[in-house]
């Protein structure tokens, strides 16, 4: 299993970014996806979710109407489209696989994980 996280990078605040993560080694459709980020120092958090059919998608409250998950089926991407972003969304953010069709907001309910992508926010 390989998840590769990419898009991430240097923008000011109130820019715009688009995280992408490729997939492969599973059945990417039979699984929900999730997005987490990391300071240092700091415990990996939540960020968004999707279901394995995209139908339903779980946000944390600090990224609600400003971020957008996604998810190609049939290109095993899950995509991460970050607008109005802040300082406080500097982070590594991490794309991971659930355990199961459900999505969740712990990292135990995910089982893999991919590298991590930096983003920087600059004010």
């Amino acid at each position: 299993v390989q998840l590769q996280a990419s898009g991430g990078g240097l923008v000011q605040a109130g820019g715009s970014l688009r995280l992408s993560c490729t997939t492969s080694g599973f059945t990417f459709s039979n699984f929900a996806m999730g997005w987490f980020r990391q300071t240092p120092g700091k415990e990996r958090n939540f960020v968004a979710s999707i279901t394995w059919g995209g139908v339903s998608t779980t946000y944390a409250d600090s990224v609600k109407g400003r971020f957008t998950i996604s998810r190609d089926n049939a290109e095993n991407t899950v995509y991460l489209q970050m607008n109005n972003l802040r300082p406080e969304d500097t982070a590594v953010y991490y794309c991971a696989s659930a355990r199961s069709r459900r999505s969740g907001v712990r990292t135990y309910e995910y089982s893999h994980w991919g590298q991590g992508t930096l983003v920087t926010v600059s004010s």
